[in-house]
């Protein structure tokens, strides 16, 4: 029987972005057809550019890595198939959409559009065209998956059931976790100070424009954005990403190429911005950014409204996360809520994931305690105050129902999607014609279970 949960729980990295792989590694020649489904074919190089492609991103490549992918890359074409037969909506702008994010990922990661072209040795075009079906496969299976497993819903009795059955002595041990939320502000910086960094990035403007210095070598030495210092301020940007600020990306679609703005505020700071390079709703930019210093005056005045916001929830007056809603600036508490999550989205975190001024302060803290505000700088060097709530501490512990009931049951839904995506390909395998070649079925014996569904499409 087919392995669906091994399968689908990896990602689809057969149709994963691999033409740049494919380039880098001095591209596979010797191609043959590996497998058949339906009318679409499993190319033999497919499978080995993907390995190459985890391999370049740092990924482990298992010892079975071919016969892994192979085994994914047919169940992906059937997911696809099936999808296109029930008419799932994929429309040609997503596809688009989702090359255009790949492209940036790649770009940011090396740099510019020129290292990427030169390493994959194609224009963006190209690699987009050569990308095209594997994105569009890959939305398709996706959607395919989804539309199997969404209905699929789990009772607190199936729950029990699924954590009775781990034997005892493979039940994990957690480290303790904790609940910390948090009300942040973050004070202003004096009009003095906005005044005085206004006047240094027109300097800077001038400099650049008079040929003092460069954009690049300016940026490198002043800017404070580490995301982009040591690029010399550039990023390569598209006018519908959500993710940054509106007024730096509107000033930046005003500009003409080498054109370079006046200073403008955005809530990171103040910025000069170039336009390096457009083409429609890509561009290439480079830009400084400079934070107006906050004095102790302004960290003393935060402080001042953040106690009387911890006295007003400590009498009652509010809960914590009407006071997170109403005054916290950190804009991910208005809808995430005021608590730190992890990756997964979890509330539950780890010491080791918490910066040390939060450590601190919550060695002096029990469960329901709120703490005076407390100066500190966050990720990104930004001064702010805070006042933090411990919700809850977990001891470390084995695995048990008491205290791990929501991430059980997750266990337990992901196991009952994996069930009904296994009985879902065992009725529809029969109906997909699935050939595989001779050679590569002898090298990967999971593949002849394939052999039963050898009839006509």
């Amino acid at each position: 029987m087919l392995n669906i949960k091994r399968i689908l729980t990896a990602c689809f990295l057969l149709v994963c972005f691999t033409t740049v792989a494919q380039s880098q590694a001095k591209k596979v020649v010797a191609d043959k057809i590996a497998a058949v489904v339906g009318d679409r074919i499993i190319l033999k190089s497919d499978i080995t550019n993907s390995i190459l492609d985890i391999a370049r991103q740092g990924g482990t490549v298992p010892e079975n890595a071919e016969c892994l992918l192979m085994e994914q890359a047919i169940v992906s074409k059937v997911l696809m198939l099936q999808a296109e037969k029930d008419s799932l909506p994929v429309t040609d702008d997503e596809v688009e959409a989702e090359l255009d994010q790949k492209i940036r990922y790649y770009i940011n990661q090396l740099g510019s559009q020129e290292a990427l072209e030169e390493m994959a040795g194609k224009s963006i075009y190209q690699i987009k065209d050569d990308a095209r079906e594997s994105v569009k496969e890959q939305k398709l299976s996706g959607a395919m998956q989804r539309k199997i497993v969404d209905n699929v819903r789990i009772t607190p009795n199936e729950v029990k059931a699924f954590f009775d059955k781990i034997p005892t002595d493979s039940l994990p041990f957690y480290e303790s976790e904790l609940e910390i939320c948090q009300v942040i502000s973050y004070p202003k910086a004096s009009r003095d100070l906005e005044q005085y960094i206004i006047g240094e990035m027109n300097n800077y403007k001038r400099q650049i424009e008079t040929k003092i210095t460069t954009f690049d070598a300016l940026a490198k030495k002043v800017s404070e954005d580490p995301g982009s210092k040591d690029r010399g301020g550039q990023y390569q940007i598209n006018r519908n990403e959500k993710s940054w600020d509106p007024i730096f990306m509107s000033t930046a679609f005003r500009l003409k190429e080498g054109d370079i703005s006046l200073p403008v505020k955005s809530k990171f700071g103040y910025h000069i911005i170039q336009m390096v390079q457009r083409n429609g709703d890509d561009a290439i930019v480079r830009h400084i950014l400079r934070i107006p210093p906050v004095t102790d005056d302004e960290i003393k005045q935060a402080s001042k409204k953040l106690d009387s916001v911890r006295t007003n929830i400590i009498a009652g007056k509010l809960s914590f996360n009407a006071a997170a809603s109403k005054y916290s600036d950190d804009e991910s508490a208005k809808f995430a809520g005021p608590c730190i999550t992890n990756r997964d989205g979890s509330t539950y975190v780890t010491i080791d994931a918490l910066d040390k001024d939060m450590v601190g302060m919550l060695g002096k803290m029990k469960i329901g305690d709120i703490s005076l505000p407390a100066a500190y700088t966050d990720e990104q060097g930004k001064k702010g105050v805070r006042i933090v709530y411990l919700k809850s501490r977990s001891e470390p512990h084995r695995m048990n129902l008491h205290d791990d009931y929501s991430r059980i049951s997750q266990f337990a839904l992901e196991e009952k999607k994996a069930k009904a995506m296994e009985k879902w390909m065992v009725t529809k395998l029969p109906t997909y014609y699935i050939n595989v070649d001779t050679q590569t079925e002898a090298e990967c014996p999971q593949l002849k279970k394939f052999a039963a569904e050898r009839k006509s499409f």
